[in-house]
């Protein structure tokens, strides 16, 4: 016997957690996640669980077998199907009464209007390496007023950072401006994870290579992520609890039970970041001695 979906019944458990009123407001709202991989997909199904009402995702790939470790919508049965067809069944298997949009061709300077039209808030799924995609999504972020969240799984552990309306913009807190990729891959994960957690437990750097841009991942940080960044979303779009924005923000590494929140005015321009910086150039591929 097949019950009827009930969105009262399939999210009363969220009830005390959140007020009957606080969930109502949640699903009238709607969140844009560019990227369905790693973090995107359990963002998504995190998001869609809480009863967030609306999405717009994105992603342009599809899934294969390299995805397995760590991404939730890659299975046997998946491979080779777009990602972003695949998380949205999954998140319609969740609430059947979602409204959905795809966006299957990614993210980019065609499509940003209405990847952020009527939305609320933006949480960032794109790949690390990501970094023109990156950029406009978060400028747009900027120039419209809508809020925006990026949660990094680093090692075994979450990385998050807010960007809020009026704030401090992605820009500002990174400094990308047209540096070269490289050099933006270095200020991204020095300035995700100011307090570098992460670092002290990676048994093998050499699987770490920013000019090819490939890294190890664990599934852990990105289920972290996912809880770390709904619990943002859910302060954010109820107005309620304290809501760290950019320069602050924290990191959770659970291998080494370790919380710290972290504070950067200016960002990476903030002296102990630039000496940061100064150590990771060093230490890269290539680097003179």
């Amino acid at each position: 016997m097949t019950q009827q979906f009930s969105y009262q019944q399939a999210f009363a458990r969220n009830i005390g957690w959140v007020t009957p009123a606080e969930q109502s407001v949640l699903r009238g709202k709607r969140i844009a996640i560019a990227g369905m991989g790693g973090v995107g997909g359990v963002h998504l199904l995190t998001l869609a669980r809480l009863g967030v009402g609306a999405f717009h995702i994105a992603d342009f790939d599809r899934f294969d077998i390299a995805n397995f470790n760590r991404q939730v919508g890659a299975t046997v049965s998946t491979l080779g199907q777009p990602k972003v067809d695949v998380l949205a069944e999954m998140a319609r298997d969740v609430n059947p009464e979602l409204r959905l949009t795809r966006f299957p061709e990614g993210v980019d300077s065609r499509n940003l209007a209405a990847f952020f039209d009527s939305v609320d808030l933006y949480v960032d799924g794109l790949d690390f390496f990501a970094f023109g995609a990156r950029q406009a999504t978060f400028a747009a972020c900027a120039r419209l007023g809508i809020p925006a969240i990026t949660a990094a799984p680093l090692g075994m552990g979450a990385a998050v950072l807010n960007f809020l309306p009026g704030g401090m913009t992605f820009e500002e807190y990174f400094g990308w401006g047209e540096l070269p990729d490289q050099e933006k891959a270095l200020r991204f994960l020095v300035g995700l994870a100011p307090a570098g957690l992460h670092g002290g437990y990676l048994v093998d750097p050499s699987s770490i290579n920013l000019q090819e841009q490939r890294g190890p991942s664990t599934i852990m940080g990105c289920q972290l992520c996912a809880g770390a960044a709904a619990t943002e979303a859910l302060k954010i779009l109820l107005n309620r609890g304290e809501i760290l924005a950019a320069p602050r923000g924290y990191q959770f590494d659970a291998y080494r039970n370790k919380l710290v929140r972290t504070w950067r005015p200016g960002g990476n321009r903030h002296p102990l970041q630039r000496l940061a910086l100064m150590l990771a150039r060093r230490r890269r591929p290539g680097a003179q001695s």
